[in-house]
């Protein structure tokens, strides 16, 4: 299985968008999966479900972050803007709402999350999502040597 495929299973499972993706690279990071989990709970949903930048982004973001420690500010501002680049080159957009109103969905700022059914899933683009955060934070680490 590959880390995006893992990345969409976590989502699945029950994970936040933003956790699915770091939890994909969990072997990797360096960081126990109770503290990743906890770190990453925050941004699922664009943020507390505030719809701003996806939680697939934030978590590749983070997840660049840890796997490329000690890089410089720029340097790694340059990275997280090619992740974003390419997330949007390919779903159009790296703002939650966006994402959602585009796949026909309405846009609920409410803090308590969807409850996870066949039926949750089936409309929603966050497990495509969330395999292409995963898949573009792969892409950038092999091309840098990393992973």
């Amino acid at each position: 299985m590959t880390r995006a495929e893992q990345a969409r299973e976590n989502f699945l499972h029950g994970l936040n968008c933003s956790q699915a993706v770091a939890m994909a690279f969990a072997d990797v990071l360096g960081v126990p999966e109770e503290t990743l989990l906890s770190a990453l709970l925050p941004l699922g949903g664009g943020m507390g479900r505030l719809r701003e930048t996806c939680g697939t982004v934030s978590g590749a973001a983070v997840t660049l972050g840890l796997l490329f420690a000690g890089m410089g500010k720029a340097e790694m501002y340059a990275l997280v803007q090619e992740l974003a680049r390419r997330f949007t080159a390919k779903n159009g957009a790296i703002n939650c709402g966006k994402l959602l109103t585009g796949a026909g969905l309405l846009v609920d700022t409410t803090p308590n999350p969807e409850k996870r059914t066949p039926e949750y899933y089936e409309k929603r683009p966050c497990p495509e999502l969330v395999y292409d955060a995963a898949q573009i934070v792969e892409d950038l680490c092999r091309e840098r040597g990393r992973l």
